[in-house]
């Protein structure tokens, strides 16, 4: 067992990616490879392509992570800096036969996104790995090595990562074992137990915490207001997986910022709670899941001296809700399959 780092990957990572490469490839014909993807698994299996160094790595995650720019959108870009991402463990397997276990943690179940993909087919290309920088505007800030390695891919001087339709892929299994809609299914049958009229709305959010924090805003006045789309009590349910784009130097992950801009958007309102949190029990760089926020926790916040505002403003959360109350602390689950957003109205 190697214990690697989350979400910026480090040395033990990579030691533990190197080993698992080399056991893979003195893998033959008449093997079976039984393995295990979960949500992770991009940061804990680091295996930069030269010229890209893991320090390199840790720059270019720690950029990705702070832009906003959605799972998908990293992944592209980690998948062509990397030998382990996109495909390239089957390479490294082949012609081994491989039963792939999936834990999924990304909206949709794209099996190229989960993990970066390892045993997947990865239809995005070099070009588009660059458009990803180019739109988050990290190209001057990206470490040259990384800048060198997409820039030979562009030029097609170095190999794409393997596509839909090799034949090294005719020999991989993937199997989806548990999701987010699995666990909103049964939070949805919990609800209903204690007597709330449940309603799972999407396993899919994405977006940025603070527009989905007017979404469900909205949602929550409209049920006080004409019961629509269902009467009180309501428990909606909703899961997936917002971004946040960092600009404060606060502490906090996506599911405090969404709950503490929910909270200022549920302000004043009556039997209204609002929690998100991450199922794996972290919530970004903190021992938090994630929090909680009612109708009076703006209020209690300015009686205690807090600006709801201000800490939001400051991408500072965490902090907000640990004086104001609302974090919730589980511990490491020992799963993740992505947040999970409940809006409770009595």
């Amino acid at each position: 067992m190697v214990e690697a780092g989350h979400p910026v990957p480090d040395r033990a990572g990579l030691q533990g990616a190197g080993e698992m490469i080399s056991l893979l490839e003195q893998a033959g014909e008449g093997d079976l490879i039984i393995f295990l993807t979960s949500g992770g698994c991009s940061a804990l299996l680091p295996a930069p392509a030269p010229p890209v160094s893991l320090k390199n790595k840790q720059q270019l995650t720690g950029l990705l992570l702070r832009s906003g720019a959605s799972i998908h959108e990293i992944n592209t870009v980690r998948k062509h800096i990397s030998l382990s991402k996109g495909g390239r463990l089957a390479q490294a397997a082949w012609p081994a036969t491989v039963i792939n276990l999936i834990v999924s943690d990304v909206v949709g179940d794209r099996l190229d996104s989960i993990g970066s993909g390892p045993f997947v087919p990865d239809p995005s290309t070099f070009r588009e790995a660059w458009a990803v920088l180019e739109k988050y505007r990290l190209i001057p800030k990206t470490p040259a090595a990384v800048i060198n390695r997409l820039k030979k891919g562009l030029a097609q001087t170095v190999e794409e990562t393997p596509k839909p339709g090799a034949p090294l892929f005719q020999r991989v299994t993937n199997l989806i074992l548990i999701n987010n809609r699995q666990a909103l299914t049964a939070a949805t049958a919990r609800a209903k137990s204690l007597g709330f009229k449940p309603l799972l709305l999407t396993s899919q959010i994405e977006g940025e915490a603070r527009t989905l924090a007017k979404f469900y805003g909205a949602v929550a006045r409209e049920i006080h207001q004409s019961g629509h789309p269902v009467r009180p009590p309501v428990c909606l349910l909703a899961g997936g997986e917002p971004t946040v784009t960092l600009k404060g130097r606060g502490l906090g992950g996506r599911n405090t910022e969404l709950a503490l801009a929910v909270a200022l958007e549920i302000k004043g309102l009556p039997g209204t709670v609002f929690l998100s949190a991450g199922t794996d029990g972290t919530d970004g760089p903190t021992d938090a899941a994630g929090a909680w926020a009612d109708g009076r926790t703006c209020a209690r916040a300015l009686k205690k001296g807090l600006s709801p505002e201000r800490y939001l403003a400051a991408n500072d959360s965490y902090h907000f809700f640990q004086e104001a109350g609302g974090l919730l602390i589980t511990g490491p689950t020992g799963t993740n399959v992505m947040d999970i957003h409940i809006l409770l109205i009595s």
